[in-house]
């Protein structure tokens, strides 16, 4: 995985964690430690777009050959 799919993929999971919270608690974790606690806040809307950029970026490792990703096809590949 390049560096750009493993930030996509971290900011990924930050966004669920947040969401998780949201629907959870109704706290949003990203707005109250960006944002003063609001979305609105100019950071926090930043993070927002951050995470629905990675979201994108995120579709293409959903399409992608598992194989790629793992050593163990490698080595399943190399043993036939």
């Amino acid at each position: 995985m390049s560096w750009i799919q493993r930030t996509a993929l971290l900011l990924v999971i930050i966004g669920a964690i947040n969401w998780g919270l949201i629907g959870l608690f109704q706290y949003d974790l990203v707005a109250g430690l960006f944002g003063g606690g609001e979305q609105s806040g100019a950071f926090a809307r930043v993070i927002y777009t951050l995470v629905g950029i990675s979201g994108l970026i995120a579709i293409s490792l959903y399409f992608s050959p598992a194989a790629e990703y793992s050593d163990a096809g490698e080595e399943a590949t190399d043993k036939a």
